[in-house]
């Protein structure tokens, strides 16, 4: 989420929609326990840790 703030302040404003997206996605995963990147980081090999 800082990364894209950041990416919104010095590189460009439509950054802002990811952000959004990131946030938005945070906040669906804490309500059902559901996160697509943590299926994502599993499928890269990264190994699974308390919040997989």
């Amino acid at each position: 989420v800082l990364l894209s703030v950041v990416l919104t302040a010095f590189v460009s404003p439509l950054f802002v929609w990811l952000t959004v997206f990131v946030g938005l996605n945070m906040l669906q995963s804490a309500f059902t326990g559901f996160c697509p990147a943590a299926m994502v980081f599993r499928k890269l090999g990264i190994k699974p840790g308390c919040a997989f």
